[in-house]
């Protein structure tokens, strides 16, 4: 993508659009950055592949529906402010299911595994992180409580048990994001400061997957049993970031949920964490599964696979980022403790 000159020009004017969004003072005005996001995030999809061109129509299809559904409550809701409260109250709730649409959350993720399957490794890391950015912040500003908690148990029900019976490992990182979607709305209620904090952390961990994926060139779970039978260490790296990716406790995935769990706890929310945490210990169930079969059974060696890779600069990035998703956990606490 970054050797085409065309492709970086489309990718500043995709995130152009997600800052105007951020920064506007008006919904007008977040519609409008979206839009330009949308427009120029199009191009970038389509790479002369029919399942690259089905998913951006696809994609381009469910925003459009989306951006209208959202000029249209915005409209109404500006044309009616302080006169109605109950339409406006309605119009709220509007835009708030448009904008759950747009990022591809519960009940409204019909779309999003879909679009995931027809992409490369690199568009599917930006339809996860960055795209994510402009609707996550425009709900936050407009959480309406109602459907937040119905989008929060439903984006982690579907997250984890849409996970199950995949092999795709495009649409298994689908899922994951779709249950990490229901972490990032619940932290919604207590700060903006924490669904940020947790974007970040999920943005590291979904790179440093992606980044292995795209690498290996890998696509389903079958291969990655197969996978990297001269590094034992790196086979190992793999499939301990996805353990982290899923939140289990020893790894830095763990770090963000248990903020929220923290925060949760305190506002005695107890039977929405609980049911987040079952969910949670679904998704392990899967990652264990496929780390379980990768870890222990035996394999062949070939003897003439000698290491041709490690001299290369995409080793040391996959070593650097594994580290620190594999220790974070441990460096946080000694740096707490030595301060």
């Amino acid at each position: 993508m970054l050797n085409n000159s065309s492709k970086i020009l489309f990718l500043i004017i995709l995130m152009m659009g997600s800052f105007i969004s951020i920064s506007a003072n008006s919904w007008l005005g977040a519609w409008m950055g979206l839009e330009i996001n949308l427009l120029a995030f199009i191009p970038l999809m389509s790479d002369n592949s029919l399942m690259s061109t089905e998913s951006s129509l696809k994609y381009f299809l469910t925003q459009a529906l989306a951006s209208a559904v959202f000029l249209f409550a915005v409209m109404m809701y500006i044309l009616n402010y302080n006169n109605k409260v109950n339409f406006n109250n309605i119009m709220e709730m509007i835009i708030f299911s448009s904008l759950l649409l747009k990022m591809g959350a519960a009940p409204f993720h019909f779309w999003f595994p879909n679009v995931m399957e027809g992409l490369s490794w690199s568009n599917s890391l930006i339809l996860m992180t960055w795209q994510k950015i402009a609707p996550l912040m425009l709900i936050s500003y407009i959480i309406v409580n109602p459907l937040m908690l119905i989008s929060i148990i439903i984006s982690s029900l579907i997250g984890a048990l849409g996970g199950l019976n995949q092999t795709s490992l495009r649409k298994l990182m689908a899922y994951s994001s779709i249950n990490h979607l229901s972490w990032m709305l619940a932290a919604m209620y207590n700060s903006n400061m924490m669904w940020m904090i947790y974007f970040m952390f999920y943005t590291f961990l979904t790179f440093s997957m992606i980044f292995m994926f795209n690498m290996f060139k890998t696509s389903h779970i079958n291969q990655l049993f197969s996978l990297l039978f001269n590094s034992k260490i790196l086979k190992y790296f793999l499939f301990l970031n996805l353990l982290s990716l899923g939140g289990l406790p020893p790894f830095l995935g763990f770090l963000p949920k248990w903020f929220i769990i923290q925060s949760l706890s305190i506002n005695n929310q107890f039977f929405l964490l609980m049911f987040m945490i079952l969910m949670t210990l679904i998704t392990l169930y899967f990652y264990m599964r496929l780390c379980y079969s990768a870890f222990m059974l035996n394999y062949f060696e070939n003897n003439w696979m000698i290491n041709s890779m490690y001299n290369h600069m995409n080793l040391k990035i996959i070593m650097i980022c594994s580290f620190f998703s594999s220790f974070g956990l441990f460096l946080n606490y000694s740096l707490y403790f030595m301060s």
